[in-house]
């Protein structure tokens, strides 16, 4: 197993152990975490249709919630930023916390920002590691090959979110993030790092990205 893949194993088996309430105790843990994906592409379809009237903007507006509501943001600042979150105090995860929320809507705000005649499909969902489970879906683009995505979801509570998404059926996004911020962190710790994704965040938003498929 290759060191990428076994960093993507990890952060499963890291994600498991975060769970909240058994999967079996909920009805139907398949059919919840198809509903969460299935949910979000429904407002990320809507968002695309009407990118130009909205604007980076408005998209940014419209997805910010969304991205709230059924994504882990917490979770997944936490197993991004390691024992520098385990050591941060209440106000620094907070401020990051805030941080991270808005550079994963205003991602999501630049790279859905046009259609033309792209839809979702979700394939299936399985079982992964732990409890979690994995829904495999597609983008399917007119002309152009589909664009992989997994979404890897887990039980918080009574309710299901999303904590990593993998492209093309392995680049585990949180492990890229991971691997982009160890230097930051390294040198400045969770207040740099919450500097530069307000930074970024605020190019994102900034720019007036050009009508382009996402990738």
């Amino acid at each position: 197993m290759s060191k990428f893949h076994s960093l993507i194993a990890a952060l499963l088996i890291t994600i498991s152990g975060f769970v909240l309430q058994p999967a079996a105790l909920l009805a139907s843990p398949a059919d919840d975490a198809r509903k969460l994906v299935d949910g979000f592409h429904v407002t990320l379809l809507d968002v695309m249709k009407r990118a130009e009237t909205l604007g980076v903007g408005g998209r940014y507006q419209t997805l910010k919630p969304e991205v709230g509501e059924r994504f882990d943001i917490k979770l997944m600042v936490a197993l991004t930023t390691g024992r520098h979150w385990r050591t941060a105090g209440p106000d620094d995860r907070r401020r990051l916390a805030a941080a991270f929320h808005r550079f994963s809507a205003a991602t999501y705000a630049s790279r859905f920002s046009g259609f033309s005649g792209q839809t979702f499909r979700t394939l299936d969902v399985r079982a992964g590691p732990r409890k979690t489970q994995l829904v495999r879906t597609q983008i399917r683009r007119p002309d152009d090959t589909p664009v992989a995505i997994t979404y890897v979801t887990r039980a918080a509570g009574k309710t299901w979110r999303i904590v990593d998404v993998l492209l093309d059926d392995g680049i585990s996004e949180l492990a890229v993030r991971r691997s982009e911020y160890r230097s930051t962190l390294s040198t400045g710790g969770i207040k740099e790092l919450t500097q530069l994704l307000e930074s970024k965040s605020n190019t994102l938003l900034a720019e007036k990205p050009a009508k382009v498929e996402p990738r």
